[in-house]
C-alpha cells in the first residue's frame, strides 16, 4: 500500500512539473486579453456589410494590434471604408491612416490592404513596447457582396473570428441587423458555429440577431450563418437561381453527426486521465463518507409519517379546488425545485383549469382546427388562486391590450421570453405553492428548515471535496487539454451525485416535510392518477360524465398523462367527438385534436436552454487571424522588415 501511494505521488509531482513547464512556455504568448469583443454588423440592401468591432482590451508589451481577412472572390469582394478610433475612456480619436505595410506600426497610426500572404489586414499602433494599459478600439470596415442571394433565401455566412485569431476572451458578443423586417421570425433561420459549443445565437427581432460566446479561447473561430427573406436584397453581385434551404439544413446537420463522432474519439483519449482522477478522488470520498456517516446516524431515531390508508386506486378529486401546481407539489411529496418540464405541464393544466372556471375561453377556427386562440373573459376573480395568479399575470402580459393571443403565437412568445423572467415565473410559483400548502397544514416549514439544514451540510462536504479536486495538480493540468476536461470529471462527478442523491434521500425518507395529512393526501392523489391511467382496464368501473373527465384532464395533464387518458376516454366513449359537438366541452376537444399539453413545456425549456448548433462549420471563411506583436522581434528583423510577416 504504502508504494502504491508513493507511486501515486511521485506521478503528481511529475504532472505538477510538466503543468509548470507548459505554463512558462505558454507566458510570453498571455500578454493580451480581450474583455469583451463586440460585433455591430449592418446588412445592407445591396448585399453588402458595415462592421463595427469593439475591442475591450488588456494590453502588455506590444507595440501593434492586427486582424486579418483570407481573400475569396466566390465568398465576397473586399474589404473597404476602413477606419480605426481609440475610444478609451469615453474619448473618440480616429487613428492617422497609412498606406504603407509596416511590421510594426507606429503609434496612433492604422492601415488596411492586402499584406505578403494576400491576406486583407488591418493593423494599428498603441505604443506599449515596455507598458501595460486596458485600451478600447473601434474597427470599422465594409464587406461588399457579403450576402448572397438564392432564389428562396438570401445567405449570410460570416466568420466572425477565424481559427487563426491568437487573443482569447473573456466573452465575444454581436448584432446582426438586417436591411428590412420580416413578418415571422420563423423566416429568420440562423446558424452557429464555434469548437467549444460555449455560445447561443437567437433571431431576437423581426430584423435582428445576436449571438454571445463565453470565456473564448484563441484559435477557434467564431462563425454565424444566416438565411433570410431574398426580397430585402435588391441587388447583389453574388447571385443566382438555385434553391438552397434543404441542402443549408442537410449540412448543418452533417456537421452536428461529424461534432458527435468527434466527441467520441476524444471520449477513449480521455479515459486514462479520468482512471487517474478518480483514483485521487477515492481517497478523499473515503474521509468524507466518514463525515456522512455522522449526519445518518442522527436521522436513525426520527420517525417518518405512513399513510394512514394504502389506497391503489381513487376515484375522486382529493382537493375541491386544488391548482395543478399544488397538486404535482403534493403527489411527489416534492422537496426541490420544479423543473422546466413540470413548469410547462402546471402552465398548460392551469389554462385548462382556467378554461374550466370561464376565466379565459378557447377559440377553434372552423377551418383550422389546429387553430386556437385564447381569449381572457374576466380581468381578475376570487376563484383564481395566488399561484394561479402567477400564470395568468403573464398570460395577460403575453396577450397585450388585445386581450387575446393564439396558442401559437403564445408559445413563440415563451420561447423568446428571456431565461430571467423564466425563472421569475419559476420561483414565485414555487414560493406560492410552498406558503399555500404550510397554510393548509400540508406542508411542514420547521422540518423543511431541519432537512435543509442538513442538506446544506452533505452539500457543504461534497463542495469540499470537488474544490480540493479541481484544484489538485492533475485537474489544473488537466485543464490545458480543450474538451478532455468535460470527461475528466464525469465518474467522479457520478460517484459525487449518487452519495448526494442517496444522502439526501435518507434525509427526506427520515425527515416529515409533509405533515400526516400531506402524506395521506398525496396518498390519494397517486391513486388518482394510477385509476386515470388504468380506468379503461378495470373490470368492474362506474362510468363518470365527461364533465367529470373534463376536471380530471386538468390533473392528468399536470401528471404528465393526458394523452394516456384522452386514449382510454375514446374507447369507453367511442362517440365522444359527436357527444362534445352537443356540449360546452371545449378544451378537451382542444386536446383531442392538439398536441396542447406538451406545447408549452417544449417551449419552456426551450427557453431555459442553449440555441448553439454545433461545434463544427468553417464553411464561412473569410476571417483569417489577429493578435499582437512584440517588440523583441525587432531584433530579428533584417533588412526586409516584411520576412518575418505572418
Amino acid at each position: 500500500m504504502k508504494k502504491f501511494i508513493k507511486l501515486i505521488l511521485i506521478l503528481c509531482f511529475y504532472i505538477i512539473a510538466v503543468y509548470i513547464g507548459t505554463t512558462l512556455s505558454e507566458a510570453s504568448s498571455s500578454d493580451l486579453y480581450l474583455n469583451n469583443l463586440n460585433f455591430n454588423a449592418e446588412i445592407k440592401n445591396d448585399g453588402s456589410m458595415n462592421v463595427v468591432e469593439t475591442w475591450d482590451i488588456d494590453i502588455s508589451s506590444t507595440n501593434t494590434l492586427f486582424k486579418t481577412f483570407k481573400t475569396d472572390s466566390s465568398k465576397y469582394s473586399k474589404i473597404t471604408n476602413v477606419e480605426v478610433k481609440d475610444i478609451t475612456g469615453g474619448k473618440n480619436k480616429t487613428l492617422t491612416k497609412i498606406n504603407q505595410l509596416m511590421y510594426h506600426v507606429k503609434k496612433d497610426c492604422y492601415y488596411g490592404m492586402i499584406n505578403k500572404n494576400n491576406e486583407f489586414e488591418i493593423a494599428w499602433g498603441v505604443g506599449l513596447e515596455n507598458s501595460s494599459d486596458i485600451r478600447k478600439y473601434e474597427i470599422h470596415y465594409t464587406v461588399e457582396d457579403a450576402v448572397s442571394k438564392h432564389a428562396d433565401y438570401a445567405q449570410l455566412y460570416w466568420q466572425f473570428v477565424g481559427k487563426d485569431f491568437e487573443i482569447s476572451a473573456k466573452e465575444i458578443t454581436g448584432t446582426i441587423k438586417l436591411p428590412g423586417t420580416v413578418q415571422d421570425l420563423d423566416e429568420i433561420k440562423v446558424w452557429g458555429h464555434t469548437k467549444d459549443l460555449n455560445g447561443e445565437i437567437h433571431a431576437t427581432g423581426n430584423n435582428e440577431i445576436k449571438f454571445n460566446i463565453q470565456k473564448y479561447r484563441g484559435n477557434r473561430y467564431v462563425e454565424v450563418r444566416t438565411l433570410f427573406p431574398t426580397n430585402l436584397i435588391i441587388t447583389s453581385n453574388r447571385h443566382d437561381s438555385k434553391e438552397i434551404l434543404n441542402s443549408v439544413i442537410d449540412e448543418e446537420a452533417k456537421w452536428v453527426n461529424k461534432a458527435n463522432a468527434q466527441r467520441k474519439r476524444k471520449k477513449i483519449i480521455a479515459w486514462g486521465i479520468t482512471i487517474i482522477i478518480n483514483i485521487l478522488c477515492f481517497v478523499l470520498y473515503y474521509f468524507i463518507i466518514r463525515s456522512m456517516n455522522k449526519t445518518i446516524a442522527k436521522l436513525k431515531d426520527m420517525n417518518k409519517y405512513k399513510p394512514t390508508q394504502e389506497l391503489k386506486y381513487f376515484r375522486e378529486i382529493p382537493e375541491n379546488n386544488a391548482t395543478p401546481s399544488q397538486a404535482l407539489y403534493v403527489k411527489n411529496k416534492k422537496i426541490s425545485e420544479l423543473t422546466s418540464n413540470e413548469i410547462g405541464k402546471i402552465f398548460s393544466a392551469t389554462l385548462l383549469n382556467l378554461n374550466r372556471k370561464k376565466i379565459i375561453d378557447f377559440e377553434i377556427d372552423k377551418t383550422d382546427k389546429k387553430n386556437i386562440t385564447i381569449k381572457i373573459l374576466k380581468e381578475d376573480n376570487k376563484s383564481i388562486q395566488e399561484d394561479e395568479k402567477v400564470i395568468f399575470q403573464f398570460l395577460k402580459l403575453a396577450c397585450g391590450l388585445e386581450k387575446q393571443i393564439t396558442v401559437k403565437q403564445l408559445v413563440k412568445f415563451i420561447k423568446r421570453c428571456s431565461t430571467t423572467n423564466i425563472i421569475k415565473l419559476k420561483d414565485n410559483l414555487e414560493d406560492i405553492t410552498k406558503s399555500q400548502l404550510e397554510n393548509k397544514e400540508i406542508y411542514n416549514k420547521v422540518e423543511k428548515e431541519k432537512y435543509d439544514k442538513y442538506s446544506v451540510q452533505i452539500i457543504g462536504n461534497i463542495v469540499i471535496i470537488m474544490m480540493l479536486a479541481i484544484f489538485s495538480p492533475i485537474l489544473v493540468f488537466a485543464l490545458q487539454f480543450a474538451n478532455i476536461f468535460v470527461m475528466i470529471g464525469i465518474i467522479p462527478l457520478i460517484i459525487l451525485l449518487i452519495i448526494l442523491t442517496i444522502l439526501k434521500g435518507r434525509i427526506a425518507s427520515n425527515i416529515n416535510i409533509y405533515t400526516q395529512l400531506g402524506v395521506d393526501s398525496s396518498e390519494k392523489w397517486k391513486g388518482l392518477e394510477r385509476y386515470m391511467k388504468d380506468f379503461s382496464l378495470l373490470k368492474e368501473r362506474e362510468v363518470p360524465e365527461l364533465a367529470i373527465w373534463e376536471e380530471f384532464l386538468v390533473y392528468a395533464t399536470t401528471f404528465g398523462i393526458a394523452e394516456k387518458v384522452l386514449t382510454q376516454l375514446k374507447i369507453v366513449y367511442p362517440n365522444i367527438e359527436e357527444i362534445m359537438s352537443t356540449t360546452d366541452i371545449t378544451y378537451m376537444y382542444v386536446m383531442m385534436n392538439t398536441n396542447f399539453s406538451t406545447n408549452f413545456s417544449n417551449a419552456i425549456s426551450s427557453s431555459m436552454s442553449s440555441a448553439y448548433s454545433s461545434a463544427t462549420g468553417g464553411g464561412g471563411g473569410f476571417s483569417g487571424g489577429g493578435g499582437g506583436r512584440w517588440p523583441e522581434e525587432v531584433e530579428e528583423e533584417v533588412d526586409n522588415p516584411l520576412q518575418k510577416y505572418n
